[in-house]
Parts: structure tokens; sequence; C-alpha cells
């Protein structure tokens, strides 16, 4: 069965986290929303939204930033904190640790990124690791997880599966951002032994470390490099995610005095970087990256537009694709036993699990859709949807 999978991360500072993170990012989404695309029409036409889907898409996103702004969250104490102070960081870390322990509602996914365990950073990553476990109260988050960046060689991948041994840790997430660590994805994951869950591609690192001056998301190297983690992460069960957009959707203008003009500027401002990210968000989720780094609160509208559009834009086809693939399979094991093409059916069957995971559209919706069950649906495997459809 395919396990729910984030459709984004947030990294945040360690200095600016606290207990209610997820709740203050998905009003400030919100109070965005509403100053910048006040309705359907608006939103739609600065994103490019097909009309039909226009309203649908904007209650949807309404209902995730009221309910669920945040699917992933991690505590930044690497490139988001910065170099500080060995006492700055131990009491960061143990501020962090309380603050989440006591947290009425974490996000479903929810870590912390350390610092290289390179020469250079290896002891403070260490040190930030022992003193937020030593710091925090009662039983870790089911999906909390550690983020390893800038990997140089496999060695290190072994160092943070030994520390998260001694803690009792059962997931780990790579970054993908230097160019040795582009060639060895899969060697990795092996070093990872069994704890790896999660790698993402860090575009701007991996850009300059090839002396790219114009960096960004979508250039040439980029594409290859992300192919190259899709070929070696194949068939692992590695959730892979693409890089953040780095420009913000925010006004140029502030103050409460702004002139109409000026208001204006804002909002084509906020309009075009909200495109941007929506635009990297498609082209990401086209080529199978189901995930993507967000930065900024006001990239929760356009992150969960583009998902929603994305899935809600080939549900109709989806729907009638597997109704007919179960139908066509389950003739066929009736006479051989045997199905062409089962990853196809498997592949229109997460589709919909990801469609629901995320809110893009509803269990319910999905059953009346494509005929499978909801029980079918929640066990996630095409091969006993077949298997019932024979009897």
């Amino acid at each position: 069965m395919l396990e729910r999978e984030p459709v984004h991360a947030v990294y945040g500072g360690a200095h600016l986290f606290g207990r209610d993170v997820a709740a203050k990012m998905g009003r400030l989404a919100e109070r965005a929303l509403n100053e910048y695309a006040p309705d359907p029409a608006a939103l739609a036409g600065a994103l490019g939204i097909p009309n039909a889907l226009a309203e649908t898409v904007y209650a949807r996103v309404v209902e995730k930033l009221r309910r669920e702004p945040v699917e992933d969250y991690h505590v930044d104490f690497e490139d988001g904190y910065g170099v500080r102070s060995d006492a700055e960081e131990d009491a960061a870390a143990e501020r962090c640790a309380e603050e989440a322990s006591y947290a009425e509602k974490l996000p479903a996914f929810f870590g912390i990124r350390i610092k290289p365990l390179n020469e250079e950073c290896a002891g403070r990553a260490r040190r930030t690791l022992e003193r937020f476990m030593n710091a925090y109260r009662g039983k870790l988050p089911e999906n909390f997880s550690v983020v390893l960046p800038k990997i140089t060689v496999v060695e290190q991948v072994s160092a943070l599966a030994d520390l998260l041994d001694a803690y009792g840790i059962a997931r780990m997430e790579i970054m993908i951002e230097t160019p040795q660590s582009v060639l060895m994805v899969a060697r990795l994951i092996e070093a990872g032994r069994g704890k790896m869950v999660a790698a993402h591609f860090g575009p701007y690192d991996y850009t300059a470390s090839l002396g790219i001056v114009r960096q960004s998301i979508v250039h040439p190297a980029c594409d290859w490099a992300r192919a190259m983690m899709q070929v070696q992460a194949a068939g692992t069960g590695l959730r892979l995610a693409d890089g953040p957009t780095n420009v913000m959707p925010v006004p140029v203008h502030r103050g409460e005095s702004i002139t109409a003009r000026q208001a204006a500027e804002n909002r084509a401002a906020v309009d075009r970087a909200w495109k941007l990210h929506y635009d990297h968000a498609r082209r990401a989720l086209e080529g199978g990256f189901y995930q993507g780094w967000d930065l900024h609160p006001a990239q929760l509208v356009s992150r969960f537009a583009a998902v929603y559009t994305f899935f809600l834009e080939n549900l109709e086809e989806a729907s009638e694709r597997l109704k007919n693939f179960i139908a066509k399979a389950a003739q066929a094991s009736m006479v051989s036993g045997v199905f062409d093409d089962a990853a196809t059916g498997q592949g229109l069957l997460n589709y919909f699990l990801r469609a629901i995971h995320c809110g893009a559209i509803e269990e319910s919706e999905a059953v009346a859709r494509t005929s499978v069950t909801a029980e079918d649906l929640r066990a996630g495997s095409l091969v006993r949807i077949v298997e019932r459809s024979r009897k």
C-alpha cells in the first residue's frame, strides 16, 4: 500500500520555531489569500487555474489552510538557522524540543535538520541532536525524522544511522545537493540501513557547486540530477522531494498609507511569485516529484492550488482508465491468472491515494468515480482489487 506522503516540506529556522508554528503559518497564508486573491476568479486568473475548477480549488485551498496548513515541518539548524555560538545553538535545540514536546498538535510529518556530518560541522551536528533528544519529553511523533544535508561521502549517512540507533529514531531523510551525492543515491540508501524515507533535491547548492551563475530550479543541470535520483531510487519506496522556489510572494510596498498604484504593484508582485511557484510545483508533479519545499507562508496558497489543480484536472481520465484497467485485468485473470502492465494499474491507484491523502478529493468521490470500494482503496493493492472483482 502507498503510505501517506506529504506534498510539501517546510524548513523553518530553529530561532523561529514555536509549538503553534503550523497554525500561525496557516493564518498568514489565509491572510495573503484574502488580500491578494479574495475570490476564486482572482486566484484562477493569477495562477492559470481552469475556470471550471476555480471554485473547487479555491474552496479546498481555504479548507486546507484552516485544517492542515503544514503537512511536513522540519526545525532547521542548518542554512535556515546559520552559524551561531555553541551556547546559542545548545539553548535553541533544548527550547525547540520543549516546544515540540508540549505542542497540542504537530504536523503529520515532523523532525529536525542538523548540520552536515563533515569534518567541520560533525561535532556541532551531533551535539544539537543530543541536546534536542535529551530535552524532548514523552514519545517522539510517529513520523519524526532527522534530515542530513550536504552529503559528500557514504560514511556520513552511515554515521547518522549509528546516531539514530543510539536514540531509537527510526527515520532519516537526506539532501541531494552536492555532485558527489547525485551519483551515489543507491549507495546512500543502502548506508541508511532501512531508515531512509526521503531524499530532497537542493538545486541552489547543487548548481552553485557546478559553477552555474544563473541558478534556477528548472536549469537543465537540475533536470539531470532529478532524473538520476529517480533512476537510482526506483523500486526502493524512497520518497523524492523537489527543491524550493526562492522568489517569495511578498509585497514590494509596506505600510498602511500606500497609494492605489502601490497596492496594484503589490498585487502584481505577489501574483508573479505565486505563478512562478505554481508552475514549478506543477512541473515537479508532472515529473513524478510529489513533494516540494515551501519557504514562506504565502507559498502554501500556490502549493495547494497547484497540487489540487493537478489531481482534479486528471480526475475524470484517471477514473475511466482505472475502471477499464480493472475490468480488463479481471477478465484476463479469469483466463490465465495473470495480467499485463500491473505497474500502470498500481500507478493509477496510487494517483487516487495521493489525491485523497492531500485533500484534493474525498474518499467517497474516489469510490463513486472508480467503483473501487473504500476498503480496497485503503488497502491500496491493485492485485487485491482485481481478485475481488473476479468473484
